[in-house]
């Protein structure tokens, strides 16, 4: 019996043992399999962080060369440029052109048409005018008969309304969205017209030389709320300018003559105005230039004044320009090109006789009879070079693309 008890302690002591041999053993596998754990996630972080730094570095590599691309076609030159697309059929004497939302809008005496940057006509619309003149805003146009009566508006797909006037037509503008304001010539008196863009009369202002004054020009907001109009009247011996600006919406509607607000210059001329992008619009004025802002009630946010006396202006959304002479002779001009918070953006002295400078495309295009010349925004000189034949029009229709038009016909170049 003593055997057997014997046996039996010497059995569970072995249990024991090999109980406890088998913890250590699944602890020692616990320590093993969470330092293994350990590694592997330290690995998992390593190899994360190679990745993310291999990637910044692929991306750091793809902002340089993007930045070397970009500085490349920034400061590239071109010294000439190849023709494209010609076409001979077309009355360049008396037709004028303007890009319309990518495309190209022609217009005459005899009608108005749209074509593509492939000259290949969109449509075709007739009417019956003296002296055409145009604006437009986006994919809207106006076209206008100056010294006439006559008003057509168009879109992209073609006309959407007709005006016949009372009074002879001054100045015409467009918004976005079709709306029309019209200054108009009825002798002692003068009218501000505003029109939809079937033609239909929204609003009629009559003006008159001493009250508030002979508008000089009119600017329409993007989405038709906004008609701006600068007046000059002459107070005493001083030339005074007045700037206007009329609300049709519904803050407007309890205001006089719907005029939200307005401003006066004593002894300052202020030839023209207009809208610029969002909000912002500008009174191009004879000492400099006047910013405003306000979607409802426009207020005054910055003037720039010079000293020189400015020879030319120009301008699109973003940018506003002043030329001046500068009496060198070998820079016959400064440019001052300012943003449209009047922050100056760059200065330039130029040597260029031209006949025309403006915007287009948002490069500053100059030219004259025989000579163009592209800049881009930061004032960087892409080409310059004479024409063969007489240049009647030049305007950028698409990247490193141009309409050329000369007395013998039209073309699309290209620089090269």
């Amino acid at each position: 019996m003593a055997n057997i008890i014997k046996k039996i302690k010497r059995n569970q002591k072995r249990k024991k043992i090999l109980a406890q041999k088998a913890k250590i053993a699944r602890s020692q596998e616990n320590a093993k399999g969470a330092k293994q754990q350990q590694d592997y996630e330290a690995r998992l972080a390593r190899h994360k962080r190679r990745n993310i730094r291999r990637g910044l570095i692929a991306l750091g590599g793809v902002l340089a060369a993007a930045a070397v691309v970009l500085l490349f076609f920034e400061k590239r030159s071109y010294g000439d440029y190849r023709v494209l697309r010609t076409s001979e059929q077309e009355d360049v004497i008396s037709t004028k052109y303007a890009e319309l939302d990518g495309n190209i809008l022609r217009y005459s005496p005899e009608g108005a048409s749209l074509v593509n940057n492939s000259l290949e006509t969109l449509w075709s619309e007739t009417y019956d005018m003296q002296n055409p003149i145009a604006d437009i805003c986006d994919d809207a146009a106006v076209i206008a008969d100056r010294d006439g009566t006559s008003i057509e508006i168009f879109d992209r797909g073609g006309r959407t309304g007709s005006v016949s006037t009372s009074y002879s037509i001054v100045k015409v503008r467009v918004s976005a969205n079709g709306l029309v304001a019209a200054i108009l010539d009825g002798g002692d008196d003068t009218w501000i017209n505003f029109y939809s863009s079937d033609g239909s009369l929204i609003a009629e202002n009559q003006t008159r030389v001493d009250d508030p004054g002979y508008p000089l020009d009119v600017a329409v907001s993007k989405d038709g709320t906004i008609m701006m109009v600068t007046y000059q009247f002459v107070d005493g011996s001083d030339t005074t300018s007045y700037v206007a600006f009329y609300n049709f919406g519904d803050v407007g509607q309890n205001e006089d003559d719907r005029i939200v607000s307005g401003y006066t210059y004593e002894g300052v001329v202020v030839p023209q105005i207009q809208y610029l992008g969002g909000s912002r619009s500008v009174a191009l004025r004879d000492d400099g230039f006047t910013l405003y802002s306000g979607a409802q009630v426009p207020k005054e946010s910055e003037t720039v004044t010079v000293e020189q006396e400015i020879v030319s202006t120009f301008y699109d959304d973003d940018l506003i320009g002043l030329v001046f002479k500068n009496g060198s002779k070998d820079a016959a001009y400064t440019m001052q090109v300012y943003s449209t918070n009047g922050s100056l953006k760059f200065e330039k002295n130029f040597n260029i006789p031209y006949t025309t400078i403006k915007m287009s495309g948002g490069s500053i295009l100059m030219y004259n009879s025989s000579q163009i010349c592209v800049m881009n925004s930061r004032g960087v000189e892409k080409y310059r070079g004479n024409i063969d034949g007489t240049v009647k029009d030049f305007l950028k229709i698409g990247w490193n693309r141009y309409l050329l038009v000369l007395d013998t016909g039209v073309n699309v170049i290209k620089l090269s």
